[in-house]
């Protein structure tokens, strides 16, 4: 997934962040961020991560990790911007199966900016590439992404995939327009009311 999101220039890893849970302890003890110096899937990531463990807590363990780093967009110029957390990246392994949580917090994905300016241009060079990368995604998981909450107008969606077997409840299910950024409804625009999305993997 972050090969994808790196390919669109989305995101580009550079580090790890989790919370370390002791439920006996009363939850989270401890957060960890782990700045990244060999791949994602290389063995020492995942060795550092082990190692990371918090010394007084050896029972710590975390079901989920943020993939942070910093992506492109580009303003009503056509200037490149590089933002930090352009796009987030949450992986969990929860009982319930495996997910995946895409996020985004920045208004250039829709017509409107946050305070209901319209910015066309902003929109039509950045919103292709957040539909193409959410639709290669759905390809590489097997299964399309279901659309959930979002903060209106002051914060994007966030689009969520679970694994096989997965709980498939939604709070809400809006059209694709919240995936694609086009049209309204009752005056807000779709990708601002609602784009987190859930789905569920094959294999």
């Amino acid at each position: 997934m972050s090969d994808v999101l790196k390919k669109h220039e989305l995101l580009t890893p550079d580090a790890l962040e989790w919370f370390w849970m002791v439920p006996e302890a009363g939850g989270a003890v401890a957060k960890t961020r782990l700045r990244l110096t060999a791949p994602l899937d290389d063995e020492r990531t995942a060795r550092r991560v082990e190692e990371s463990r918090p010394v007084g807590f050896p029972n710590a363990e975390f079901s989920s990790f943020l993939v942070a780093g910093a992506g492109m967009w580009f303003d009503e110029h056509g200037v490149r911007r590089h933002e930090d957390r352009l796009v987030e990246l949450t992986v969990s392994s929860e009982p319930l199966g495996l997910s995946a949580d895409v996020s985004v917090h920045h208004d250039i994905w829709g017509p409107f900016d946050f305070r209901g300016t319209p910015h066309p241009d902003v929109q039509r060079q950045n919103a292709p590439r957040l539909a193409a990368a959410l639709k290669e995604l759905d390809e590489l998981l097997g299964v399309a992404a279901e659309p959930g909450g979002a903060d209106v107008l002051r914060k994007g969606g966030r689009t969520r995939r679970r694994g096989a077997g997965g709980d498939r409840r939604t709070r809400s299910r809006p059209d694709r327009s919240a995936m694609t950024n086009e049209g309204t409804k009752g005056g807000t625009p779709a990708w601002l009311r609602s784009s987190r999305h859930r789905k569920c993997a094959t294999g």
